[in-house]
């Protein structure tokens, strides 16, 4: 894996949750930027898939193991997209709240896939 790749995922998810953890402080749903910067942060772990399965391609192979590591790429691909779609049902401060915890799940699955491919 590419570590600046995996360093940038976490930096930018974790600047997400602190930005809809403020807006749900402030009693506040998600709002159309917020949307912007979950499109950011998405388009970062497609990169991330996309890289990590030319790798897997290329023969190179995670130390514990390549289905570990594509569930974790899967999973950290769907986090964001999926509380964004739950933001939406939820138009309360909830929403926003919901954003920020799938940002530092986010952040937490990037550390993982990181030891995963032996980091």
């Amino acid at each position: 894996m590419l570590d600046a790749l995996t360093i940038a995922t976490s930096v930018a998810a974790l600047a997400l949750a602190a930005w809809c953890g403020f807006a749900a402080f402030r009693d506040q749903p998600t709002k159309d930027w917020h949307f912007i910067g979950m499109a950011v942060v998405t388009l970062l772990t497609l990169v991330q898939l996309i890289v990590g399965i030319v790798q897997l391609a290329r023969g190179e192979a995670p130390e514990q193991g390549t289905t570990l590591f594509v569930a974790y790429l899967i999973g950290s691909a769907c986090a964001v997209p999926a509380a964004a779609f739950m933001s939406l049902g939820e138009r309360t401060r909830w929403g926003s709240a919901t954003v920020a915890a799938s940002a530092v799940v986010l952040a937490v699955l990037e550390v993982r896939l990181y030891d995963i491919w032996g980091g």
